[in-house]
């Protein structure tokens, strides 16, 4: 089969249905939660069932040895819930143990950057609340594919080639090297490890992964190469249900899980920016783009300065989302200039591995998920022989004494992943999401503008040429998808912005995203799918 050649400009169109839908960067995926919905399962269980499949179908993304979140919006109570899976350090790990290795900064591919995996738990506890199913109902279509094999998709293959140097240097990574290389796309991938252990939590449950065999499998790889994980680090980890943090823009209230996740960021973004007139302005012209840049510089600033751990630092939530202090952070932009940040970025490193999935049944409920292993195949670690990708998340924490992000046993580290919800008049509006490490609040805040201020559908929204601040760094270059007029590069350069055009495979940088958004009064479902992943809007 020829190299495929990548042409990122879609001809999708907008799918409507009624009775439910699943939007995922796999087209497998999205059918494997729609079979779900059609067996008469509700949204949280086909996030589940779809989420477990991207783990077979996108590997290097999400596992069961990464971490979830998720908001749920229930249909008879209106109510927005948000479940943080994520895990924590090692209770033996401390920031003197990694002082003593001569480090300024966690590294993405030691064993001490690997904390607690929370996947798993969460898929139980997400199922637990709001299920009507159970994980081995959730998890039959994964556990077919993984042991019996499925075609690799064009994107994710191509990824999965570029990685073939890191895997052959993985440790315990056969499995995903048949042949020692890394499949092609079309040609059939089989992860016989993972299938055995996803059909072991299909059978016990999360006990089955968070003690036994293999847990065991995890602790001594992890060992094997220098991490201080234990068992009882494992058996103590439990997820956390959270208040969802909000903001209102434009009539529409946009919800997203509170710190350690940075949906914060979008939020401040979306504040600051309701004190502009994008809606007067051309999507595209220097003048918005300037303005939305601008916003999205303070919000960085604000967010390497104060997002962590909530039950181990002080964040500030409230004040940070006022409007008070949005129309002042507002005032420091300048209508044409680029300013200096306020605040100096810190020092997290880059990822973009990530899977975002968005369901919608046909009683209207939602439930917006998202799942990472952080960066490429996480920590380059597998748990021998369960096929688990083990993630590198503590790479998240700072190293600086006294910042609310610092590494501490039992924290859990800054985190990237951000599922997106938002509703309108009390009514579920939309359930969105945009992977993509920092790209992820950056990708929020356009799809919103793009839906709230230029009233485009889901698939519309999707399609538009992004932009990007590099690393999430307050002063950082502004990447600029290829699609935006070369006029408007120029103008923003000479407002002093560092421009950066991306085109080609590398527009994959800028997100990954899935929108359905509903209409209360007929339950009409409108879904979009990502025209840069190998995904689809699934519905009936």
């Amino acid at each position: 089969m020829k190299t495929m050649s990548f042409d990122f400009k879609s001809r999708r169109s907008m799918v409507s249905a009624r009775r439910g839908m699943v939007g995922a960067s796999n087209p497998l995926a999205a059918q494997a939660g729609l079979n779900i919905l059609r067996r008469g399962g509700n949204a949280a269980d086909a996030a589940v069932a779809t989420s477990a499949m991207m783990n077979v179908m996108d590997p290097a993304s999400c596992g069961v040895g990464g971490d979830c979140f998720a908001l749920y919006f229930d249909a008879e109570t209106k109510q927005v819930t948000a479940l943080n899976g994520s895990g924590r350090a090692p209770g033996a790990l401390t920031l003197e143990t990694v002082k003593k290795l001569g480090w300024a900064t966690m590294p993405r591919n030691h064993a001490h950057s690997v904390t607690v995996p929370g996947a798993v738990r969460g898929w139980h506890d997400l199922l637990q609340r709001h299920g009507t199913m159970t994980l081995a109902d959730a998890l039959g279509e994964a556990i077919y594919y993984a042991g019996e094999g499925y075609p690799t998709a064009p994107v994710v293959g191509h990824r999965w080639a570029l990685a073939g140097e890191f895997l052959r240097n993985a440790a315990n990574a056969d499995e995903y090297l048949p042949n020692g290389a890394p499949p092609r796309a079309g040609q059939v991938a089989r992860l016989p490890g993972l299938a055995n252990t996803l059909r072991a939590i299909a059978e016990g449950g999360p006990d089955a992964f968070y003690s036994g065999a293999i847990a065991e499998a995890i602790v001594s790889s992890l060992q094997e190469q220098g991490g201080l994980m234990t068992l009882d680090d494992l058996k103590n980890h439990h997820s956390t249900w959270d208040e969802p943090i909000h903001t209102d823009y434009h009539g529409i209230t946009v919800y997203e899980c509170p710190p350690n996740g940075q949906g914060l960021t979008a939020l401040i973004a979306l504040n600051i920016a309701e004190n502009f007139d994008l809606k007067s302005l051309p999507w595209d012209s220097p003048e918005r783009i300037h303005l939305m840049v601008e916003c999205m510089r303070l919000a960085w600033a604000d967010a390497h300065v104060y997002i962590a751990d909530m039950s181990r630092a002080d964040v500030p939530v409230d004040e940070l989302l006022s409007k008070d202090y949005a129309e002042k952070r507002a005032a420091l932009i300048h209508p044409y200039y680029s300013a200096d940040p306020p605040r100096p970025a810190g020092e997290l490193p880059g990822g973009s591995d990530t899977i975002y999935l968005s369901v919608v049944d046909g009683a209207g409920n939602a439930c917006s998920f998202i799942k990472s292993l952080y960066m490429g195949y996480g920590v380059g670690i597998v748990a021998r022989g369960t096929g688990v990708w083990l993630q590198n998340r503590g790479a998240g924490f700072s190293l600086v004494a006294g910042h609310r992000n610092c590494l501490a046993r039992g924290k859990r580290p800054y985190h990237t992943i951000i599922p997106g919800m938002a509703l309108k008049q009390g009514e579920l509006w939309a359930s969105f999401g945009v992977m993509g490490g920092f790209m992820q609040p950056q990708g929020h805040f356009q799809v919103i503008s793009g839906m709230v201020d230029d009233e485009l559908n889901p698939q519309e929204a999707l399609n538009r040429p992004r932009w990007m601040i590099a690393n999430g760094d307050p002063a950082g270059s502004l990447l600029i998808e290829e699609g935006s007029p070369f006029k408007t590069m120029a103008d923003l350069a000479e407002r002093g912005h560092r421009i950066q055009p991306e085109a080609g495979l590398g527009r994959g940088n800028f997100g990954r995203g899935q929108i359905i958004r509903y209409d209360a009064e007929t339950g009409v479902m409108h879904g979009g799918s990502e025209p840069r992943a190998d995904g689809q809007i699934a519905a009936f």
